[in-house]
């Protein structure tokens, strides 16, 4: 009976909230779906909890204001920075180093982003957080494809070989001729007697097989090893 009374005293408080939920879990999912889509380590599930957990810590804002602004110095923005500086630990999470390259700031930058719309929405701030999801959406989808058509990754390949003059540079040909840029090129010292180990810093377009560049290179009489780093 005492439950049935608090939610008839602030009955559109709470039907508000269950609008504000409901609307964080949408709007989470529709990024959470696209990441989830593409496989990376934040999906579907994640994207939905962080846009409801900063939707509800906006609307318990707004109740603690309601309930105490009377009485106490109240500012309903800061349970809402918290969340701001928080999610940090959780886009920390999904980033990971490969060698020279990293992956997953984007998705570590779309929690962010979803933590935000949550914030939107639990603060009833609707038409705000529904346009940032459909840029965020945009942006994950629609731009990736056309940067997927002339981007290109960094990688760092060693190549263990004999120790011959001119090497350095005729393996460098081998690889532009792949129409791979050679942006660095260092000489490193080898255990083995006669050998010695060159790590290219390489700038490669995403449409070339990285499996067929290596082979290119092991075909060259002198080389030895070819690995990734």
């Amino acid at each position: 009976m005492w439950l049935i009374n608090i939610f008839e005293g602030q009955l559109d408080f709470y039907i508000a909230m269950i609008l504000r939920l409901i609307a964080a879990c949408l709007l989470g999912g529709i990024i959470g779906y696209e990441r989830e889509h593409v496989h990376r380590p934040a999906g579907f599930r994640t994207h939905i909890l962080v846009c409801v957990g900063s939707a509800l810590v906006m609307i318990t804002s707004e109740f603690i204001y309601l309930k105490y602004s009377s009485q106490v110095n109240v500012d309903p923005a800061r349970l809402g920075a918290q969340v701001i500086s928080g999610i940090g630990f959780l886009g920390a999470g999904t980033i990971i180093k490969e060698g020279v390259n990293v992956k997953g700031l984007t998705t570590a930058a779309s929690l962010w982003a979803v933590s935000c719309v949550g914030i939107a929405v639990g603060i009833g701030f609707y038409s705000g957080a529904f346009i940032a999801t459909i840029i965020i959406f945009l942006t994950l989808v629609v731009i990736k494809k056309t940067q997927g058509k002339r981007s290109s990754r960094n990688i760092r390949l060693f190549v263990h070989t004999e120790i011959k003059k001119g090497q350095v540079r005729e393996i460098s040909r081998i690889i532009e001729e792949m129409g791979v840029e050679v942006k660095k090129t260092d000489i490193i010292s080898s255990d083995r007697d006669g050998e010695m180990v060159l790590r290219f810093t390489l700038d490669i377009l995403h449409h070339i097989p990285l499996v067929e560049l290596i082979e290119t290179i092991l075909c060259h009489g002198s080389v030895r090893r070819v690995y990734e780093e």
